[in-house]
């Protein structure tokens, strides 16, 4: 995976929600904030390939739910395109229980609905700047409630993976799977910011993952019960 490069401005958001209402509240929020423009909304994950052809959208913000192809395997579908955007799943986090399966198709991270607009917009600039979204207590949240029983087969394979990592390697994953961002993973290993991320690339090159968030979910899924 190449390292990300600086973000386009302005920001280009394309939104995938079936309530309309929710279309155009994102719209009208997302204004507020110069550096974001919303190119165009889709209400259902069919739809969003052919949004993303005509408008080139850094970002997609994609409902779980839709009355037709639901988000999960809309993300899914676009991480076997060439170069996609960055997704960012929306959920109300007690209804929906796909959270984790969105992240695992290639989503860069999730935002409940109920947001506020400064977080929404603020969550949009770091997956962009390719910065995770998921602080480290509401993963734990998430994990407690999403994932009540471990996989062997999961957690064999995950600790497969971290196996064939040097040791600074396995310190830097570790630290990205406690929802560090690159600046304190900098100060933490005393590295810069840059090192940090040629260290992320390569980790994300030998285990064959999308971003930053799945591997933070092979992280968990190695650690024991």
């Amino acid at each position: 995976m190449a390292l990300v490069s600086e973000p386009r401005m302005p920001i280009r958001v394309l939104i995938a929600d079936d309530d309309a209402l929710v279309r155009a509240g994102l719209t009208l929020m997302l204004k507020g904030a110069a550096d974001l423009q919303v190119v165009a909304g889709v209400a259902d994950g069919g739809d969003v390939p052919a949004a993303i052809d005509a408008h080139g959208p850094d970002v997609v913000l994609m409902d779980i739910r839709m009355s037709g192809l639901d988000g999960i395997e809309a993300t899914r579908r676009l991480r076997l395109r060439p170069d996609p955007p960055e997704v960012i799943i929306l959920t109300t986090f007690d209804a929906d229980d796909h959270v984790f399966r969105a992240l695992r198709a290639g989503a860069s991270g999730f935002l409940l609905k109920d947001t506020p607009p400064e977080g929404i917009v603020d969550a949009v600039r770091r997956v962009v700047a390719g910065e995770p979204i998921l602080s480290p207590s509401v993963t734990r949240r998430l994990i407690a409630h999403l994932l009540p029983e471990e996989d062997d087969r999961r957690r064999a394979d995950a600790r497969r993976v971290l196996a064939r990592l040097s040791e600074r390697e396995r310190e830097v994953a570790l630290a990205v799977g406690q929802g560090k961002a690159n600046a304190v993973i900098a100060a933490e290993l005393h590295m810069s910011v840059g090192t940090v991320k040629g260290y992320i690339s390569r980790i994300l090159t030998k285990a064959s993952l999308d971003n930053r968030v799945q591997l933070a979910l092979v992280v968990h899924d190695a650690q024991p019960d």
